[in-house]
């Protein structure tokens, strides 16, 4: 079985992008810069942007962070949120979630303007990647597409199954997956919670997608010999991380994997930088 190893992935593509950023600075007179807003004291959130923050540093990505309390009123968020966007120092916008309770969170994304939008969750973002158009993808599914990419694991012609119809994972996956091209063109099927025989679903898959949030929910009987298995999920149980997918059992029968921890969570980050230096080409005139 192939270990599709997302850290060392994660690892190349940030050394490429500091590369790149080395080179485009000196030329246009700033750095990338990535805004990471965090509301309250979430403790999984506060990791998750450390890690971000770090990955700023190492690619050369000047981080800005807010940290704002958790009694920060809806009003006071979206107000930050129009400074960055006006900010023309500020390439991306990043809000951290969840927020607290009492924030409307889809009203502060939709308030992000779509060309900062490094989430990629900005409706008009998630339509323009619907319809095949240039965009920020969201980094997850992005991750998962870049993964395939690099290990030369295409899924043209074949049957790929989603679990899980989420909009930040799930469905954009879906779509990406179906696009036209040689790391496109897959039959997919997007299943969730009511989705009648899901095992059976499973076992036709060549590729297998476990995006549900269920820790070891995917087991080896509901795996075909030999498919690739993306395992997206990150579960805390008992201060363990686990993914969606039964590890131990699969490796058997897959004839690739991705481990939890060490899979799609690095590459996650990496699209994050990948996107922003993307915004940051297109406000200096570097594309």
């Amino acid at each position: 079985m192939i270990l599709l190893d997302g850290k060392a992935t994660a690892q190349s593509i940030r050394t490429e992008l500091k590369a790149e950023v080395a080179e485009l600075t000196p030329n246009f007179g700033r750095a990338p810069g990535l805004a990471v807003i965090l509301v309250g004291e979430d403790p999984a959130s506060q990791v998750y942007v450390r890690n971000k923050e770090r990955a700023c540093a190492e690619v050369g990505v000047v981080s800005i962070p807010h940290r704002l309390d958790a009694s920060t009123t809806q009003q006071e968020l979206e107000a930050l949120i129009d400074s960055l966007n006006a900010d023309e120092a500020v390439d991306g916008i990043l809000l951290q979630l969840p927020v607290p309770k009492g924030l409307d969170s889809r009203r502060c994304l939709e308030r992000i303007r779509p060309d900062k939008d490094v989430d990629g969750f900005h409706p008009e973002n998630m339509g323009r990647l619907a319809q095949g158009l240039p965009g920020f993808a969201p980094c997850t599914p992005a991750g998962v597409m870049e993964l395939l990419k690099r290990y030369d694991l295409s899924p043209q012609g074949k049957k790929a199954v989603v679990v899980g119809r989420s909009n930040i994972v799930g469905r954009p996956l879906s779509i990406m997956l179906s696009q036209p091209g040689r790391f496109g063109d897959a039959t997919v099927t997007l299943c969730h919670s009511r989705t009648p025989d899901l095992a059976h679903q499973c076992r036709q898959a060549d590729f297998l997608f476990a995006a549900i949030g269920r820790p070891k929910f995917i087991t080896c009987d509901m795996v075909k010999p030999g498919a690739v298995v993306i395992d997206v999920g990150i579960n805390r149980v008992d201060d363990c991380l686990m993914g969606d997918c039964d590890y131990e059992c699969i490796v058997g029968t897959a004839s690739a994997m991705t481990p939890v921890p060490g899979g799609i969570g690095p590459m996650t980050i990496a699209m994050l930088m990948q996107n922003t230096v993307l915004a940051y080409k297109a406000h200096v005139g570097a594309n």
